[in-house]
């Protein structure tokens, strides 16, 4: 099998989807993670677009809420889970299915050699490190961050910032830890999930990276009804959280805290900017999808590109 090749050097990024109702528009990034490593983005589309509006609206975020100094964000990897060791000092071998020992044994093997100590880590924090090896060498990163680009364009033509961060209030902070070491529930079903991952999916990623960065819309969509390749650990600790404080509507309260943002600020500007992860740009259920069937006009760049 040909290895896929990231791209590098300056690159455009893909085009702004333009949502509108009468005169008034927002102008929206789709985001993607992860991203070619060498990758320098720049786009003078995105920042003359971004000068001329009147507010950015960032991508939505949940904030815990909890007592001075505790901690604040939701995705807390890996102070959360405390120890990174499995409880009782076990093993991974003690504690995997054997089917999923023996797969780990041959990835262990070509990423971490002869390491013992991860061994003994819990499995959401093996996958972690197994995720981050594996997009290194495929030469992908999870930190070349389009968010902070775009926030600091923003700064630099001053253009107000609008964060839409749903809030959650926790009482007992150290109850909700305290359950939260015990899980290991949804540790084996992602663990198993990123060994899949690494093993089969790690060319699609990197196309998927580098159509995002050549503005390639038409392979994105190949790749959109695809979602599982996202590290499912953020998704899992975040569960775990939603859960001990249960909140089991979590994603649906964001979304429908974005939504108020932005359909709010399409009525008071007559032009808006939006960053949105690429998932919620092209699924048929996500947030753009969300705003055609209150009656937005929702237009792709390759559909604006036709029109013109």
């Amino acid at each position: 099998m040909l290895q896929t090749v990231t791209v590098t050097g300056v690159q455009p990024g893909p085009g702004l989807w333009k949502v509108s109702k009468g005169d008034h528009v927002m102008w929206v990034l789709g985001t993607l993670t992860p991203l070619p490593r060498r990758m320098q983005w720049r786009s003078s589309e995105v920042e003359q677009t971004l000068a001329r509006s009147q507010e950015l609206l960032e991508a939505p975020t949940a904030e815990l809420k909890v007592e001075a100094g505790f901690f604040t964000k939701l995705a807390l990897l890996p102070s959360v889970y405390g120890a990174r060791k499995n409880p009782g000092g076990a093993s991974l071998q003690q504690i995997l299915p054997p089917e999923i020992y023996a797969h780990w044994e041959i990835l262990k093997q070509q990423y971490f050699g002869n390491d013992h100590g991860i061994e003994y880590w819990r499995p959401i924090l093996v996958a972690l490190k197994l995720y981050q090896k594996a997009l290194d060498k495929a030469g992908l990163t999870s930190a070349n961050d389009i968010n902070k680009a775009v926030l600091k364009m923003a700064d630099r033509h001053d253009v107000k910032r609008l964060p839409v961060k749903y809030t959650l209030v926790v009482e007992h902070p150290r109850a909700a830890i305290d359950t939260i070491k015990q899980t290991n529930l949804h540790d084996i079903s992602c663990f198993n999930q990123t060994l899949d991952t690494v093993q089969n999916d790690m060319g699609e990623l990197t196309e998927r990276a580098n159509a995002w960065s050549t503005g390639d819309i038409q392979t994105l969509r190949s790749f959109a009804l695809n979602g599982r390749h996202e590290s499912c650990v953020i998704a899992v600790v975040n569960a775990d959280f939603a859960q001990q404080l249960g909140l089991h509507d979590l994603p649906q309260r964001i979304a429908q805290a974005w939504l108020d943002a932005a359909r709010s600020a399409l009525s008071r500007n007559t032009q808006t900017f939006a960053v949105l992860p690429m998932d919620q740009v092209l699924s048929p259920d996500g947030l753009l999808a969300q705003l055609r069937a209150k009656g937005y006009i929702v237009q792709s760049p390759d559909e604006l590109d036709r029109s013109h």
